[in-house]
């Protein structure tokens, strides 16, 4: 069973009847919210690697959200964000959207299209957060390997025979054998594409274009 992961809106905007609002509209959906009255705040708060996404303002007192959205990286946050603006224009978005935002929406927003993005980037992080935490799963399996069991699976996702890695290794072909299997175990590879995936997602095989 696939772990449940726990998601947040991050609400970020100086305007105390702003973060209501948002906060009753998504709350209505369903969804998680958290509500900051500066960027500064939100930095300092948000716990690295907390899946979710955020709406911040563009133009607040102290940290703008334009300058904060730089920040993200220092703090460790790397979610989609939403940014909103009663003051927007195309100069603000162009700089939003070059820095990584995945939309920018003038104020006042349409419910139902800020509910939508809201979702769009919580399902977008939620897929991240899932590659994640698969990666983190079958690097876990590669460290358990052996040292003799880590050379087999080397060469095996490079294409080579159980004769040509025992040549390679100068051991048997039994001995060979012998590690694939307890290779193939332990990282719970169903078939040689999906450990060939794994290779990849580790970096064992470089990929290229």
């Amino acid at each position: 069973m696939a772990e449940v992961i726990a998601q947040s809106v991050y609400v970020v905007d100086d305007d105390t009847d702003v973060r209501d609002s948002l906060q009753w509209l998504l709350e209505s959906v369903g969804l998680t919210v958290e509500c900051f009255s500066t960027a500064q705040i939100f930095l300092d708060s948000y716990v690295p690697g907390a899946s979710g996404c955020i709406i911040m303002d563009v133009r607040m007192p102290g940290l703008s959200g334009i300058n904060a959205q730089k920040k993200l990286p220092e703090y460790q946050i790397d979610i989609p964000l939403i940014m909103i603006s009663a003051h927007g224009n195309v100069d603000m978005a162009v700089t939003a959207m070059s820095q990584g935002a995945v939309t920018f929406i003038e104020k006042p927003f349409n419910d139902q299209t800020l509910i939508d993005q809201v979702q769009n980037a919580l399902e977008k992080d939620l897929i991240r957060h899932q590659a994640l935490l698969h990666l983190q799963s079958v690097q876990q399996r590669y460290d358990s390997l052996t040292k003799r069991e880590t050379q087999v699976l080397e060469q095996v996702v490079q294409g080579l025979s159980n004769q040509e890695i025992a040549d390679l290794l100068k051991i048997n072909r039994k001995t060979v054998e012998g590690h694939r299997s307890h290779m193939i175990a332990k990282m719970k590879a169903d078939s040689l594409p999906e450990l060939i995936q794994m290779a990849i997602g580790l970096g064992i095989i470089k990929t290229y274009g």
